[in-house]
């Protein structure tokens, strides 16, 4: 059984069901954040009257388009392209762009409706978006993904911007498709303009951390929940799920923090290596080779590989997903937890299923929702503009370093809301009613637009 969502609140969520059938992930997402809201409402009756919640449960524009392009032997296809631009009330729309066959405007628009409490949690001045398309990448030649990629700005481009909407990447969108895109926008516009996209390549406006962020501020977070409970990363056994761009710096972090990480996956199986992963084994075959990870077990003989596995039977202490939305059933959660896991924090954007939540929240463990605990990624996209804009390129060192204190802040922001509004220890309210609280104002001195 969900949470229930506050009297108060039910009507508008009936009417996000009623206005976008068949969204699923959409629905998911808005009920999560709806059913934290009730004392605010209460707190601030001002954003009922102002009609705020069903303000922000409608994007402000949503961009649906054709992408042609040919492949290598000729054939033309038709992808569809889509941007949803949610909400502006902090800043220009920030979020990432999606390549993936099952991307359809379901899961753009739960994407974006997240990211706008995402980034009003980093405290940084961006706005909630997202994009993508139903492109595969898998199997293209460099010549095809730069075809499509060129095929899919030529429409978009005329609706970025680094004061209007600044795109960066996302699963199967990596630096190499970002400086596709990057090219093309600066061939149309006639503009070398660095703070439209983020991601970038370090040679032409990237910035440091950037591929590491991810991964890295989800373990700072959880490694923030930990110390509110007098525990460490440090001898603790990890499970992260995944193995592309955040599940290897989630990894990476982890073993400098001092854990031990026995599992990596990808969408055809699971590594289990109880010494530990091999990351730089996993950054050959992922990052430079884009080989599948069963590979992996060819170069360790003892580490298992298990086609189709369930990485979340596989017991941990800490448990960091980091591939796809709703990976953990409840059934996983309450093993999990059966297992002894005493932290989760996710690097992906919600991984656990409703009834997942509810399992993590009743055991009392430390639970990290990606609004809070992936932030990183976003947040080291804004620091990117913020060097764009300056005309500066900061160390890794230095770069980090932000990035780790804006974690902080995000962990202890969302701790001290729990704790304010009666949930404490409860990251799931601290992290919705911030956010929320945050961007409604900014709406409220805007006026209705």
């Amino acid at each position: 059984m969900s949470p229930q969502i506050d009297e108060k609140v039910e009507p508008i969520f009936q009417e996000v069901l009623k206005r976008n059938p068949g969204e699923v992930e959409f629905h998911q997402a808005v009920r999560e954040v709806l059913e934290s809201l009730g004392p605010v409402l209460v707190k601030h009756p001002e954003f009922a009257e102002r009609k705020i919640i069903e303000r922000i449960c409608e994007p402000e524009r949503q961009i649906i388009f054709r992408v042609p392009w040919q492949d290598d032997a000729g054939n033309v296809h038709i992808n569809r392209g889509f941007r949803v631009e949610f909400n502006s009330a902090l800043g220009p729309y920030k979020g990432g762009l999606r390549f993936h066959p099952s991307v359809y405007l379901g899961i753009i628009k739960f994407l974006g409706f997240e990211q706008i409490f995402k980034n009003s949690l980093t405290g940084l001045p961006i706005g909630g978006g997202k994009g993508g398309s139903d492109f595969d990448p898998k199997g293209k030649s460099d010549n095809e993904i730069m075809r499509f990629c060129q095929s899919f700005i030529t429409e978009l481009y005329r609706h970025l911007g680094e004061h209007t909407d600044v795109p960066a990447g996302d699963i199967g969108v990596g630096g190499r498709e970002i400086g596709y895109m990057f090219g093309q926008y600066k061939r149309i516009t006639n503009r070398f303009e660095p703070g439209v996209l983020t991601g970038k390549g370090l040679d032409w406006g990237g910035s440091l951390v950037r591929t590491e962020a991810t991964g890295y501020g989800a373990t700072f977070f959880v490694d923030a929940m930990l110390k509110v409970r007098n525990e460490s990363f440090e001898g603790k056994t990890c499970s992260v799920s995944g193995s592309g761009n955040v599940a290897i710096y989630t990894i990476e972090k982890i073993h400098q923090l001092g854990g031990k990480c026995i599992t990596c996956s990808d969408s055809n199986g699971v590594i289990f290596h109880e010494k530990g992963i091999d990351l730089d084994l996993v950054k050959q075959l992922k990052e430079v080779e884009r080989r599948r990870i069963e590979d992996y077990a060819k170069y360790h003989k003892d580490a298992k590989y298990i086609a189709n596995g369930n990485i979340w039977d596989i017991p941990c202490q800490v448990a960091m997903p980091s591939a796809t939305q709703n990976e953990i059933n409840g059934k996983d959660a309450a093993t999990l937890v059966k297992n002894g896991c005493i932290a989760v924090g996710e690097g992906a954007n919600m991984p656990t299923t409703p009834e997942g939540v509810k399992v993590f929240l009743e055991a009392g463990i430390a639970y990290g929702p990606g609004k809070a605990a992936n932030a990183g990624g976003v947040a080291t996209s804004a620091l990117e503009m913020q060097q764009n804009a300056c005309r500066d390129a900061w160390t890794f060192e230095y770069t980090e370093q932000r990035l780790a204190q804006i974690m902080k802040n995000i962990h202890d922001t969302c701790y001290e809301t729990a704790a304010e509004y009666g949930t404490p220890g409860n990251y799931v309210n601290g992290a919705n009613i911030a956010g929320f609280i945050k961007v409604a104002k900014a709406m409220v001195a805007h006026g209705l637009i």
